[in-house]
């Protein structure tokens, strides 16, 4: 859980291996604003787990659905 007022920061590699994509999708996501990142120092970036968290709450299909997608 996040702390009231605080975001904590992951690198772009921890945000591959939790949404199961290549650290080249994550660098554009972020450029296309589906996750938000900052700079931290020159060259580092890391990105607020906040969006990481909704990216995945965003696309979560549950065995219901599935199962009503398929018809």
């Amino acid at each position: 859980m996040i702390e009231q007022g605080r975001q904590e920061l992951i690198r772009p590699q921890e945000a591959a291996r939790l949404l199961k994509v290549s650290k080249w999708t994550i660098y554009r996501w972020i450029k296309e604003g589906r996750l938000q990142a900052t700079k931290i120092s020159k060259g580092s970036l890391r990105i607020f787990i906040s969006s990481v968290q909704q990216l995945i709450d965003e696309h979560k299909v549950y065995k219901s659905e599935r199962d009503f997608q398929k018809g």
